[in-house]
């Protein structure tokens, strides 16, 4: 098995494409290690010391490194972890569910928007931010403000709020007219 890795633009983080599906559909996020309890392949990857984050997609894995700890001396051990999942045959996810990585529903007034919006998000930028290991789902519309939760890479990356401003805002607002500003969610 060979495991390619790419950086992303969040240097604390780093894609891991190990050239097979991680997941059939979805995402999955797991931002501390109490969290990766139904992912054997996360819980795996968190075992690495140093590390802060695991980020599944279909066909990665991003990882995000504590402040202190250096790529040259984690990476060797991150191959490892997810290379010893794969050949364990133990599945990514336990659950039936499979991954979320959806977006929030959203009931009111505003539900045509919402579906334009939500599809914009899959067609245009979420393949986008993939690519660079991470993910962007729709949280909520109020009075003209989308938020967005990120995820993977996107989150706590130096150029997310650019991202944000500059190309998801300006995107929805080009093509509907009632969204006036995006915002990021925790």
């Amino acid at each position: 098995m060979f495991i390619q890795t790419e950086t992303t633009p969040n240097p604390a983080t780093l894609k891991f494409l190990p050239g097979q599906t991680v997941l059939d559909s979805g995402t999955a996020d797991f931002p501390t290690p109490d969290a990766a309890g139904d992912s054997p392949l996360a819980q795996r990857i968190f075992g690495v010391e140093g590390t802060t984050g695991v980020f599944l997609g279909n066909d990665f894995v991003t990882v995000t490194k504590a402040e202190g700890a250096e790529w040259d001396h984690i990476k060797p051990a991150i191959l490892g972890a997810i290379m010893e999942h794969f050949q364990s045959g133990q599945p990514v996810m336990t659950t039936d569910g499979q991954a979320a990585g959806g977006h929030a529903a959203h009931d009111g007034p505003d539900g045509e928007i919402v579906v334009q919006i939500k599809e914009l998000l899959d067609t245009r930028v979420r393949p986008a931010v993939a690519q660079d290991g991470g993910d962007i789902t729709f949280h909520g519309f109020d009075r003209g403000v989308v938020y967005l939760h990120m995820q993977g890479a996107c989150a706590g990356c130096p150029s997310s709020t650019l991202t944000l401003k500059m190309g998801i805002e300006n995107l929805l607002r080009h093509y509907i007219p009632e969204v006036v500003e995006v915002r990021p969610v925790a």
